[in-house]
């Protein structure tokens, strides 16, 4: 009888005369059709012979050909294609195989608008679809939010949407607190702010000498002519220049774009620390920590990280490392192709590069170490958990569920997933309550919220979301029966469930705690009731701010909404004629045709919604 390792090598065996000796990319399947590894090739036959001709395969490479019953193959033009089309293919399926690429998002850029008559300071992700000027990327949100202060203190400019700046009548607190010129209400001509604005890029892009220069000139024209509110503006924007300037300074390298990478594995688990250098100025790190097979190699782990960050992102012309990088002739020629500029990818050297690299890797070492400690922590009250309650199954993923409404109205519930790491953020959700007889019903919508969740998970079998170990509900004896009800419906009888009850007197400490129909009291002092609290609490946050937003949103529709016919561009031009939807209310019927977009069928259909 053959084993299933052999199994394995034969499908690949059996497909290889198939194939084209081509570039391209191959994909291991499952018998339940799980993509197990996506890898690329130069030659694709000639890679896979690889896997059925040598003897000493890793264990991991081993267990993976065993699971395989079925291979697929895309070829592509050149090498440089199949690895974009790696990249993106690993991104989207996340193969269990692979190494990768953990909770990449998009990073924040500063946009100032080209076109714009009084352009907007602003902070935008994802597509750079308006026209303008994009500065970044930005490590964090953090980064940018602070950046974009200080522009304000030093150029004036508008950080307000369009919207609210064309419907000012009277200048806002941040004009009062000198954070803006003004532009709204015509504190300032269009072409000094226009001025200021051409200053502000040019800052940014790390021209500042030639700003302050011009801006101690501007305090001293205006001293003499006795302008002492005007000279004090140009001191206080000095003054905030300084202040950037001289943070700066900590790390200067003289690097004018690039990312410093470096990466520094421990105990089989990795971290990868990336800081940005654009305009000769640190535009904040990030660490991530890549999923990969304990044994995996340092520099294919690196290799791979290049791949997939860069997948979506504008990559700088110079990428720092801290080791060599596998492929990396590959990887430059596809980074040069795909950004049309020439990308040098080089293990630091020179004095300043080897100083900032080494301090990259210091990064990534800490916090590697942090997330260790944590996760040692996190698994120990995982176990701890699991034995007080004599539950069966290794908790790897718990969920815990929240609902959040006032009196029926804005009703939501919330999701939230924990797992060895800490709190896994992208995969938590929220529902909008649909049955209207449920809103104001506590046990009815947890019953929707999960079945809803359950019933559509069993479905699809291989959705985003795979089934907990553990479910945590926020609620008591009631809440947990109900829960208990769902679940058993759907089939799901051995999956466990607890309830977490705040106590008579709603104090933290005095919870109580329903599972298999027995209540349980934790001593206050226990550090398993800490954890249950801090799970209970953050499904609370994410109940209660997800309310919130919905309920502000709610609250700032505008009465214009409700009307069949107006969109976006007739609502925008009637607020900005008229101020405000309780104006257009009160406007007379030839007002409103007299606007330009408003037909006579729309004009009436307004009126008639206002004086029916």
């Amino acid at each position: 009888m053959i084993n299933s390792l052999e199994l394995g090598k034969k499908v690949i065996k059996d497909k290889i005369p198939m194939i084209p000796k081509n570039p391209g990319v191959y994909k291991m399947l499952s018998s339940s059709g799980e993509i197990l590894y996506i890898g690329k090739a130069k030659n694709i036959p000639n890679r896979l012979k690889s896997y059925v001709t040598e003897s000493n395969l890793p264990i991991r490479t081993e267990r993976m050909l065993s699971l395989t019953h079925n291979l697929e193959t895309t070829t592509t033009s050149n090498e440089s294609e199949a690895l974009l089309l790696e990249a993106n293919l690993i991104k989207k399926h996340k193969p269990r195989y692979n190494i990768l690429l953990r909770d990449d998002k998009s990073f924040p850029y500063i946009y100032i608008g080209e076109k714009d008559k009084w352009p907007q300071l602003t902070k935008l992700r994802g597509k750079k679809s308006k026209t303008g000027y994009y500065f970044g990327p930005f490590a964090s949100v953090g980064s940018a939010n602070w950046t974009i202060k200080i522009l304000q203190k030093i150029f004036l400019l508008r950080v307000c949407d369009d919207t609210v700046f064309k419907n000012r009548d009277r200048p806002c607190i941040l004009y009062q607190i000198k954070r803006c010129s003004g532009p709204c209400v015509g504190h300032i001509e269009e072409k000094d702010y226009l001025s200021t604005v051409n200053d502000a890029i040019d800052f940014i892009s790390g021209k500042s000498r030639r700003i302050q220069k011009n801006l101690s000139k501007e305090m001293e024209r205006a001293s003499k002519e006795l302008d002492y509110e005007k000279a004090a503006i140009a001191r206080d924007r000095i003054k905030a220049l300084t202040q950037i300037q001289t943070s700066q300074k900590i790390n200067q390298t003289n690097l004018k774009e690039a990312d410093v990478i470096s990466v520094y594995k421990e105990t089989g688990k990795t971290c990868i620390q990336v800081f940005f250098f654009r305009s000769k100025q640190n535009w904040g790190n990030q660490a991530f920590y890549p999923k990969h097979d304990p044994e995996d190699k340092v520099e294919d782990i690196l290799s791979s990280f290049l791949s997939q960050f860069y997948e979506n992102k504008t990559i700088p012309s110079l990428i720092l490392t801290n080791i060599k990088v596998n492929e990396i002739k590959l990887l430059e020629k596809t980074f040069s192709s795909k950004e049309n500029k020439q990308i040098i990818i080089k293990l630091a050297k020179a004095k300043n590069e080897i100083s900032i690299s080494r301090l990259a890797e210091k990064n990534a070492k800490q916090a590697l170490k942090q997330k260790l400690i944590q996760s040692d922590t996190n698994n120990n009250l995982v176990e701890a958990l699991a034995l007080k309650f004599k539950l069966n199954n290794n908790i790897d993923l718990i969920e815990v569920y929240d609902n959040s409404h006032i009196q029926g109205t804005d009703s939501i519930g919330a999701l939230i997933c924990f797992g060895n790491e800490g709190f896994i953020k992208k995969r938590y959700r929220k529902f909008n309550i649909k049955n209207e007889k449920v809103k104001n019903d506590d046990y009815g919508m947890m019953k929707e919220v999960l079945f809803r969740r359950f019933s559509k998970a069993i479905k699809e079998k291989s959705g985003s979301l795979s089934l907990p170990d553990l479910i945590l509900i926020d609620g008591g004896k009631g809440q947990y029966s109900v829960s208990r009800e769902v679940l058993n419906e759907l089939g799901l009888h051995d999956l466990p469930v607890l309830a977490v009850a705040k106590g008579k007197r709603r104090n933290a400490g005095e919870e109580k705690i329903y599972y298999q129909n027995k209540e349980f009291i934790l001593n206050k002092n226990d550090p398993l009731l800490f954890f249950i609290q801090r799970l209970r609490d953050e499904a609370h946050r994410f109940a209660i701010s997800t309310h919130r937003a919905k309920r502000k949103k709610n609250l700032s529709k505008s009465l214009l909404d409700q009307i069949q016919g107006i969109g976006k561009q007739r609502k925008r031009a009637l607020l900005n004629h008229f101020g405000s939807a309780r104006a257009v209310e009160s406007a007379s019927l030839e007002d409103l045709k007299a606007i330009e977009g408003i037909e006579d069928n729309i004009a009436n259909k307004i009126y008639d919604y206002f004086h029916e």
